[in-house]
């Protein structure tokens, strides 16, 4: 077939399919057929993959065998997409339960298309593909099964749809799917979530529904791999914050943008892409001192971003090994170091002018680590050494404030008599 005289079907033949289906049988037509592009007909996304499968499947017809990868490399996919298993759990059980009604499957692949969750309950009798392709370890990826929603997503990165003939397989043409991306903290495609039906029309957006919940994955997920990072949220609403439309940064110890999500990049106004490590304050606005100043307030606090754009925004500190540190807890009668009164925040100008408070220089120095630092070294002065009563007071582990004692001792030999380590080389457990 010479593909490459593809051109653009003619308006008149175009007014004849007044069905999708028709539609697609049309599109269909002209491009498996007569080498003509089906452009109107189906979107660009379809032509494009069905281009693609093209060079790869030659027999449209073919029995897809949708077989299930090897018990040693499904092991090692779902120990690889731990993370990512993890944090979608709670997302996966609401949409499954919001879908019981339906005949709707979830599926959730990794980035190379190979499934690692799929709706728990069987596919009916009259559902022989789902039967097949609803199973944990099966490459529904572009490559093994030709033209589907998820096997675009995982091919470009970008949400599509995916209805009945526009599936590049015969056997595939009473499907309907809707997928989403989901991206990880390095920008690159973590996995894939989809909704399939077979045999029935969805009676529902399936599209929106499906990129609600990815966006939800993903927003976690970035949350969940931030190491060292101050995560900041914010909005033009405050109401906006803790839903699948907030805003997510990530900065890093040296003052530079880590990951945005792209309702960041979006009120930015930058690709995510363009924003990763570049600096704080040419970003934002604003440096990392003022930033961190944030954090230690729990409701959000309006603030103008370097565009003139005032948002609200809410702050947290993520320590290096994951580690929350912002719900610090007082102990009866003390006071914890998260409960300090903050210093005054710059809001958005008024008419006069944009007032702040003075910064102490320490305060313009400091850095993710040396706060997270701060932290330790005050709840652990508070209960006289004790790691595991300082331990509970900030809320993580034994191990991890060990962990960073050596490595602060490692660094840090020469500490001031009086000092921190002088109190703990031998650390009450």
């Amino acid at each position: 077939m010479a593909f490459e005289r593809l051109g653009t079907a003619t308006a008149p033949r175009q007014l004849f399919s007044t069905t999708p289906a028709q539609r697609v049988a049309l599109a269909r037509q002209q491009f498996f057929e007569e080498g003509v592009r089906p452009s109107g007909l189906v979107g660009e996304a379809v032509i494009q993959s069905w281009l693609r499968c093209t060079r790869n499947h030659s027999d449209r017809q073919r029995i897809v065998p949708f077989d299930a990868v090897t018990p040693s490399r499904l092991h090692a996919t779902l120990a690889r997409n731990r993370e990512l298993l993890e944090v979608a759990q709670q997302e996966l059980a609401s949409m499954e339960s919001a879908l019981s009604g339906t005949d709707s499957r979830v599926i959730l692949t990794d980035g190379e298309g190979v499934v690692v969750h799929v709706t728990q309950h069987p596919a009916g009798a009259h559902q022989p593909v789902l039967r097949k392709t609803a199973r944990v370890g099966v490459n529904i990826s572009e490559r093994m099964v030709g033209t589907t929603a998820p096997g675009i997503v995982a091919t470009t990165g970008q949400a599509c749809t995916v209805d009945g003939a526009e599936h590049y397989f015969d056997v595939l043409s009473q499907m309907q799917c809707a997928a989403a991306p989901i991206r990880d903290v390095t920008g690159r495609l973590a996995g894939v979530l989809d909704i399939t039906m077979e045999a029935r029309r969805f009676g529902f957006d399936a599209a929106s529904m499906v990129a609600l919940y990815a966006t939800t994955i993903e927003n976690r997920l970035l949350q969940a791999q931030s190491r060292d990072h101050l995560i900041l949220r914010f909005q033009a609403s405050p109401s906006l914050l803790g839903t699948p439309m907030e805003a997510l940064a990530g900065v890093a110890p040296d003052g530079t943008i880590a990951w945005l999500n792209g309702a960041g990049a979006r009120l930015i106004g930058r690709l995510p892409e363009e924003a990763c490590e570049r600096d704080v304050e040419s970003m934002l606005g604003h440096d990392l001192a003022s930033l961190l100043r944030l954090e230690r307030r729990e409701a959000a606090q309006p603030l103008r971003l370097a565009s003139g754009l005032g948002v609200w925004v809410q702050a947290r500190l993520k320590a290096a090994d994951g580690a929350d540190f912002r719900h610090a807890v007082a102990m009866p009668g003390q006071t914890s170091a998260m409960a300090t009164a903050p210093a005054p925040i710059e809001t958005a100008p008024s008419e006069g002018g944009t007032s702040q408070a003075p910064e102490p220089e320490a305060l313009q120095s400091e850095t993710l680590r040396e706060h997270s630092r701060k932290l330790i070294e005050e709840a652990l002065a508070a209960q006289g050494g004790n790691v595991s009563q300082a331990a509970r007071q900030l809320g993580v582990s034994r191990g991890t404030l060990y962990r960073r004692l050596r490595e602060w001792r490692e660094e840090d030999k020469s500490a001031a008599p009086g000092g921190f380590f002088r109190g703990t080389e031998n650390p009450r457990s």
